[in-house]
């Protein structure tokens, strides 16, 4: 009987000691902290920006900021003036800068400045991040100025004929002009007189001649195209300047 009841606890007491050691082996599972969200941006762009005005010596540029950060940027922002399109993609030496103020849409001066001169912009943010969009220009006012108006003197189906004239209207003397424009259509220049002629792709550029470059102050001249088109425009919208 003894022997029977010995036996018996000792099975017991092996099979609580089985079940505590099992028990104890198995770890109690530990809750996984929750992933950060990784915030969506819209496919939009951060920054917009325009010119908003230039005098002889310096350009204003105007922004809107659409996002605050991680999506978009936070003023002030910073405005590099680069000498190239080349420079302003390659972020190498800016020839100037401004700084804005702490609002999301406003506008940056930059003085000190060539007149007559193309500058090329970008941004870049209060910590430094340099925006991959916006490459723009911006061009200060000459110290010379000039108007050009042009008139259609004759049309047909398939051209016309139209004289430009360019009058001086700055304080100073010209010693050469240029007058630009962009066709709406299909117009080709087939002749031009008083003036030589440059065109890409619809964009135009008519510079002076070697005789008629030279204008006194109010003085003007003229010079004449031959165009052929199947629309004829009802008029040309001109840029003039040195």
């Amino acid at each position: 009987m003894l022997r029977m009841f010995l036996a018996v606890t000792t099975m017991a007491l092996a099979a609580w000691t089985g079940t505590t050691t099992a028990a104890e082996a198995t770890p109690t599972p530990t809750p996984s902290a929750t992933p950060t969200p990784t915030p969506t941006c819209p496919p939009a762009l951060p920054i917009s920006a325009s010119v908003a005005g230039a005098t002889t010596t310096s350009v204003t540029i105007s922004y809107v900021i659409f996002f605050r950060p991680p999506c978009g940027y936070d003023p002030p922002m910073t405005v590099s003036l680069f000498a190239s399109r080349e420079d302003a993609q390659q972020w190498r030496a800016p020839v100037a800068e401004g700084v804005s103020g702490p609002e999301r849409n406003g506008s940056v001066t930059i003085d000190g400045l060539t007149p007559g001169t193309e500058y090329w912009y970008r941004f870049t943010d209060v910590e430094g991040r340099r925006d991959p969009y916006v490459i723009a220009s911006a061009r200060t006012a000459s110290l010379t100025s000039c108007r050009a108006t042009a008139t259609i003197d004759a049309q047909w189906g398939s051209g016309f004929v139209a004289t430009v004239t360019v009058r001086n209207t700055g304080t100073l003397p010209l010693d050469r002009w240029r007058v630009s424009w962009r066709w709406s259509g299909d117009e080709r220049i087939q002749t031009v007189w008083g003036g030589a002629a440059e065109t890409v792709g619809t964009d135009v550029t008519v510079r002076n001649a070697s005789y008629n470059g030279t204008l006194a102050l109010d003085g003007a001249t003229a010079f004449g195209l031959l165009v052929t088109t199947s629309a004829v425009p009802e008029g040309l919208t001109l840029t003039c300047d040195r």
